[in-house]
């Protein structure tokens, strides 16, 4: 890639709320398969800078606290003004944002905020609401690639609101913040279970599907971009260390015909 280029950057954050634990899984199987050996996580890394900030309630966690920090505040609700004091992780995060945003060797695309959800199933999505029309469909278009390369991901779950009380979330105040080339998402993952299309009964989540989801949060951004013709043969080998993704079901390397099936298949969520 040209040094004079303007790079791609996507933005990633997980575990504001301390008790969500599954965004931590999805986190880790981002992380593991942008580092491994995968041609498709070769590509991508020459392609896209990703910024990840895998725990953004690092005292919350410790404490085992299910939604508030240390100091008894619910940081997705303070990205409007966050205190360096109160808020530190926080006022960190949003400097670091808002300084790539103004960097003109880069175009910050992406801000996805992580999260567990306590009664929907599936992976989905939420993401703003804008009055140009335009825009609206644009931001559609990655949860509707996700939704063909995961399976336990629904864009029937998916929405777009711009409630009053989310009003001081990441996916809020960042999406009136970057410009209308930037598109922010809370990606919510159930705690519990996730149908598949035709299934009749629920599956329950595992840590590996949950890093699965991760994995194919990631492998979607390749799709997005329409890296594909960097693949080699436009059929990349599936990774084989199993530490770092299963060589079955890794959601990424399949022939045309069984992602076509998988389409088709993860429409009907």
């Amino acid at each position: 890639m040209s040094a004079e280029r303007e790079k791609k950057l996507v933005f990633l954050t997980a575990r504001v709320h301390p008790g969500e634990s599954p965004a931590s899984f999805i986190c880790q199987g981002v992380i593991d398969f942008l580092v491994s050996h995968h041609p498709v996580a070769q590509i991508l890394r020459d392609h896209v800078i990703f910024k990840i900030v895998p725990m953004l309630n690092p005292d919350g966690v410790y404490l085992g606290n299910y939604r508030c920090s240390l100091m008894g505040f619910d940081l997705n609700r303070h990205w409007q003004d966050p205190s360096p004091w109160a808020h530190p992780t926080l006022h960190a995060v949003k400097q670091l944002i808002v300084q790539m945003n103004q960097d003109p060797r880069v175009s910050l695309e992406f801000y996805i905020d992580v999260h567990a959800h306590s009664t929907m199933l599936n992976g989905f999505m939420y993401g703003n609401v804008f009055e140009d029309e335009e825009r609206v469909q644009r931001q559609a278009v990655f949860p509707r690639l996700l939704c063909q390369n995961a399976p336990d991901f629904s864009f029937s779950n998916t929405s777009f609101n711009r409630d009053v009380v989310k009003a001081g979330t990441g996916r809020r105040f960042l999406g009136g913040l970057l410009d209308d080339t930037s598109y922010c998402y809370t990606l919510e993952v159930s705690f519990y279970s996730y149908m598949t299309a035709g299934s009749t009964a629920p599956v329950p989540y595992t840590e590996e599907t949950y890093m699965k989801l991760g994995r194919n949060v990631a492998r979607t951004f390749l799709d997005y971009y329409k890296l594909n013709n960097f693949v080699k043969d436009n059929r990349p080998t599936p990774i084989q260390s199993s530490g770092v993704m299963s060589q079955t079901g890794s959601g990424v390397g399949r022939d045309t015909a069984d992602r076509e099936k998988e389409k088709s298949e993860s429409f009907g969520h």
